[in-house]
C-alpha cells in the first residue's frame, strides 16, 4: 500500500492487490486479489473489484459497482453508481468451462449511472455512455451514445460538451 491511501476499516482488501498514493477506499469495498488501482482514485460505497482488474489514476467509481475480471479502465474514468460491467458473452451456471470476455473502458471516458457495458467491447477515449444506457458495440473515441441498446447521439470534446448532433454511428466494428 502507497503513502496518503486511505482504507475504510470496513473495506476487504487483499494484501496481494496493489493500491496507488492517494487512493480512497470507502465502506464496504472489496478488492481481491492481484487487482490494480491506480494513484488517487477513489472507490465508493459497496464497490466490488475482482481479481486481476486495472483500474488506471485519477478513476471515481461510484456505489454499488462491481468490475468484473477481464475489464480494464483507463485513467481518468467516471464510473457512475450502479453500472453493470459483464465478462461472459453467453452465461451459463452450468458451463464449467466458460471464458472471460475482455471490456477496455478509455482514458477519460464517463459512463453514467445504471449503464450496462455487455463484454467485449471498447469505450473510446473521452467517450461518455448516458445514464441507463446498454453498449452492446465498441463506441468512438469522443463520441456520446444513450439509449437500449446505446446509440450515437452526437460527438463532445474532452470536458464532455457536444460539439456537433448525431455524426456518424459513433460505433466502430
Amino acid at each position: 500500500m502507497e503513502q496518503d491511501t486511505y482504507i475504510h476499516p470496513s473495506a476487504n482488501v487483499s494484501d496481494k492487490a496493489r493500491i496507488g498514493a492517494g487512493t480512497k477506499v470507502w465502506i464496504n469495498v472489496q478488492i481481491r486479489e492481484n487487482a490494480h488501482i491506480g494513484q488517487g482514485c477513489i472507490l465508493s460505497k459497496d464497490v466490488y473489484i475482482d481479481h486481476a482488474v486495472r483500474i488506471g489514476d485519477r478513476c471515481k467509481v461510484q456505489n454499488s459497482v462491481s468490475v468484473y475480471n477481464g475489464v480494464t479502465i483507463g485513467d481518468d474514468v467516471f464510473v457512475g453508481p450502479n453500472v453493470a460491467f459483464t465478462n461472459d458473452r453467453v452465461p451459463r451456471a452450468f458451463n464449467p468451462e466458460w471464458r472471460i470476455t475482455e471490456t477496455m473502458v478509455g482514458n477519460g471516458a464517463s459512463i453514467g449511472a445504471n449503464a450496462t457495458l455487455v463484454c467485449g467491447i471498447t469505450i473510446g477515449e473521452y467517450a461518455m455512455v448516458a445514464a441507463g444506457s446498454v453498449v452492446t458495440k465498441n463506441v468512438a473515441p469522443y463520441t456520446l451514445v444513450m439509449g437500449n441498446p446505446a446509440r450515437a447521439v452526437g460527438k463532445i470534446d474532452k470536458m464532455g460538451n457536444r460539439v456537433t448532433e448525431g455524426e456518424g454511428d459513433g460505433h466502430e466494428q
